[in-house]
This record gives C-alpha cells, structure tokens and sequence, in this order.
C-alpha cells in the first residue's frame, strides 16, 4: 500500500520542492536568455552613440583666417550665391544671389513659402554653408570668422519660439548673461513685452516651464507647452533676449506672425529707435511688415525677382504686386465679415 501523502511514490513535500527548483531554474534561463537579448540592443545603440559622439560637424572653425576678428558694423553682401541642401542634387534652393545690405539698414523679403528666404538668410550665421560663391559680413568672408564671435555679432529669431524652463528673467539673460535689470527692461519695452510681463504676479521672476508655460506663482507644479502663454507673448520674449544681446544683424523670421498689427507697429517703432545702428532683416508674410523697410526684396523659387522701396514694387515687381492685391482682397472680406 502508499504511504498516505505521497503520490505515485513521491512524498507531497518532494513534489513542491521539485516544482520549485523546476521553477528558478526556467526563471534564470529566461533571465539568462533576456540578457543576452538586451546586450545585444545595448551593443547596437552603443555603436550609434559613438557614432554620434565621433561625427564631426560639416561647419567648423577650420580655414578660419582670421578668427579673432568681430562683427563691428553689420555690413551684408551676397556675392553669386548659390546653395542646394543635397550636395549631389541638381535641384538648387539658392540660385546665383546677388544682394548688398547696408550697415544699420532695414531690409524687408517677402516671398511665397518655401522659396528660399530662411535658408539665404541662415547663410549668414553659417547655419549652411554656401555651394558657390561668398558671403561676406563687413566685407570678410563669414568662413574666416570663428563661430563664437560671428554668431555673438547676429542674433536671429523664428517664427517656431523656445523658451527654457526658469523665470522670464533667466530666459532673457541667454542672449546676455551680463545685461542689467535695466538693460533687461529696456528690451522688453522695445518688444512691446513688458506690459505683459509686468501684469504677472512675480513679474520677471514669473516662472516659464519649457515651451513657454508658467504657473503665476500659485502652484508648484509647471505646464507645458505653454498655455499659460500666447504664441504672441512668446515671440515677444524671444524678441526681447535677442534685442538683449545687441547684435549688430538682427534676423526676424516671420517672428512677429502671432502679433496683431498694431502691436507689430509699436515694435517697428522701437526698432528705429534703440536698434539704429543694428542691421535689421525683417523676414515677413505681411506687407504692413515689410511696407516702411528702406529695402524689400522679392523671393520666388529661389531667385530675387524684384527689389527697392514699396511704391519702386508697386511700379515694377508684378509678383509684388500680386502679393499686395491678395492681403487687400483677404483685408477687405475680413472688415465685410
């Protein structure tokens, strides 16, 4: 007869204890089989972070002839420029630009979009480097200043606006670590910013989560993506910490698009005023944008069709004129409506 508590000969106890051991045994092989599995992910990405890390930029200090040289004045020249973003492509985005901007001017470039206007323009920070002919900043070739000292002499901002988690203060004093509270204020009131900024409980100490956000100071926890904050009232800030910094080039890439008109104007006003001798390069889709520059040039696939004063395009510049009959007519259904 079986003893009682066994079964097919096997005590209870031995069964458990068997089952058990089975058990670890299959967990360790599984664990076992998963690092193997996650060595070899770990291996791949490794190989692609040192890949990453061993790229070298396409842009660099390299050839520079003079790298200790500065921007003093914001003289700009586009000498038979040329520029396609694949090197093997046939298709240029820059064909054989030839433009002068004078120092302390304002020029405005009005376009359709994707004609080339952002990418000419980020020619001059060497944000791309051009495939034929120069781009000269105070009559030196951008390739024979250093990065730092180019790029400290051009501030430039875009319609797409980053702000970083910290206070408005903070965000501001990226574009100049050193400036004062007064300095600080100074920019602000030219970007029309400050009355805004002034209407939040801390003020400049008002805290911005990333992308733009801000809690007011009655909650610890911080927003994102901004909905505390206008598109408007982010593109004022960004405008503001670049006045900080007191380039001598001012790019502005469509960065007033989330700004009402009359705002707009109030900037305009203060460029001409605290940014008199800064090159400005106002890039715009509005003509009340680009209307009062003392220069307008006009895009089209990657060529200049057109340049000089708002009346000099209204004369000459059929595509110009186009552009001006399309916002009167979209101006006109808009009061109707």
């Amino acid at each position: 007869m079986r003893e009682a508590g066994t079964v097919g000969g096997m005590q209870v106890g031995d069964l458990s204890s068997f089952v058990t051991y089975v058990t670890q045994i299959l967990s360790s092989l599984m664990m076992v089989t998963m690092m193997f599995m996650m060595s070899s992910r770990a291996m791949a990405s490794a190989r692609r972070i040192s890949e990453v890390l061993d790229e070298l930029p396409d842009i660099s200090d390299e050839g520079a002839s003079q790298p200790e040289l500065r921007v003093e004045h914001g003289d700009v020249e586009f000498r038979d420029v040329s520029f396609r973003y694949y090197k093997g492509s046939s298709a240029e985005v820059l064909s054989h630009i030839n433009l002068h901007i004078k120092a302390g001017s304002t020029v405005g470039i009005i376009g359709s979009t994707g004609c080339g206007k952002t990418t000419l323009v980020s020619l001059i920070p060497r944000l791309y480097d051009t495939d034929s002919g120069e781009v000269l900043v105070d009559g030196v070739n951008v390739r024979d200043y250093s990065l730092y000292h180019l790029r400290e002499g051009v501030g430039m901002v875009l319609q797409k606006n980053v702000l970083f988690s910290g206070t408005i203060a903070e965000n501001l004093r990226w574009g100049n670590a050193d400036a004062s509270d007064e300095e600080m204020l100074e920019a602000s009131r030219a970007a029309e910013a400050d009355k805004f900024v002034s209407s939040f409980p801390e003020g400049y100490e008002t805290v911005l989560g990333q992308g733009g956000a801000n809690v007011y100071g009655y909650d610890t926890h911080i927003e994102q993506g901004g909905s505390n904050v206008s598109g408007g009232q982010k593109q004022r800030l960004c405008i503001a910490r670049a006045l900080l910094k007191k380039p001598k080039v001012l790019i502005l890439d469509d960065s007033t698009s989330a700004v009402d008109t009359a705002t707009e104007a109030r900037i305009r006003e203060a460029f001409a005023t605290s940014l008199a001798g800064t090159t400005k390069i106002i890039i715009a889709q509005r003509i009340s944008s680009v209307r009062e520059c003392d220069n307008i040039i006009v895009f089209g696939d990657g060529e200049i069709v057109g340049e000089g004063t708002h009346d000099e395009l209204m004369s000459s510049c059929e595509d110009y004129r186009d552009i001006v009959r399309s916002q009167s007519g979209s101006a006109e259904k808009e009061a109707r409506a």
